[in-house]
């Protein structure tokens, strides 16, 4: 394939829905061999053997992103499989919004946990390695919450700031090893994120937004294009939202 995709190792954490489920299929079109994480194993088998019967290369490996040693372990065990590694999507994230005064501690710290940390745990386990082949490439999911807060995405939002303030600091320091670094910033997509909400108050609002979603598609086609990009091209930041959303 005459693109700047195939052959290269890529890592998609949150793979077995939504964004990271349509990026693999996406990439695996384009030539890319995929190392694909994510806690539920059993959907991430199915969308291996899609892509393997597609002519594809695939490989699955269960993975909560909050528990470092298991990002370490998806690090270690894409090298051995593949020899090397090109890509890290970070991509796995969890949406449970609610007010402040709802006081769901349990979900402050889930989206801190997987959120933030899980962003931190995949650039700890991958860095080494971008530095010691002086090239590779990091694409952080952030969010439209990452730029604005609005009532309930207190918490959230403050994942997705702290998403852009870490890629941001990483940006600064790898230019010296050829790393690039990318923000993507998803405005309303269809994903499972909504399905996690559980404050009675926020789930009018959110399904008032429903209606304006775009596809996982339209994010998939943006991480396709930043890695496409030639290596002296470095896409920092991307925001996409849906056209009829205001905020």
């Amino acid at each position: 394939m005459n693109n700047n995709i195939s052959g290269k190792v890529i890592i998609i954490t949150g793979a077995s829905s939504g964004i990271g489920l349509a990026t693999a299929k996406l990439l695996a079109k384009q030539g890319a061999i995929l190392s694909l994480a994510a806690r539920r194993k059993e959907k991430l088998d199915q969308l291996v053997s899609e892509i393997v019967a597609d002519g594809g290369r695939a490989i699955a490996f269960a993975t909560d992103v909050s528990n470092r040693k298991e990002v370490s372990a998806l690090s270690d065990q894409t090298l051995q499989s593949f020899g090397k590694i090109d890509v890290l999507f970070n991509n796995a994230g969890v949406m449970p919004i609610s007010m402040l005064e709802s006081l769901h501690y349990d979900e402050w710290e889930q989206m801190i946990d997987i959120n933030v940390k899980g962003v931190l745990y995949g650039i700890g386990a991958v860095l080494p390695h971008f530095i010691a082949q002086q090239s590779g490439h990091f694409i952080n999911v952030s969010s439209v919450a990452g730029h604005l807060v609005a009532p309930s995405s207190a918490v959230y939002s403050g994942t997705k700031f702290a998403v852009r303030a870490i890629s941001e600091g990483l940006r600064q320091e790898v230019k010296p090893y050829n790393i690039r670094t990318t923000i993507i910033s998803p405005g309303v997509t269809e994903s499972e994120l909504t399905h996690t909400i559980t404050d009675e108050k926020v789930k009018p609002m959110i399904g008032q937004l429903a209606g304006m979603a775009i596809s996982a598609d339209s994010i998939a086609r943006a991480v396709a294009y930043v890695i496409d990009q030639p290596q002296e091209v470095d896409v920092n930041e991307m925001i996409i939202r849906p056209t009829a959303q205001p905020m």
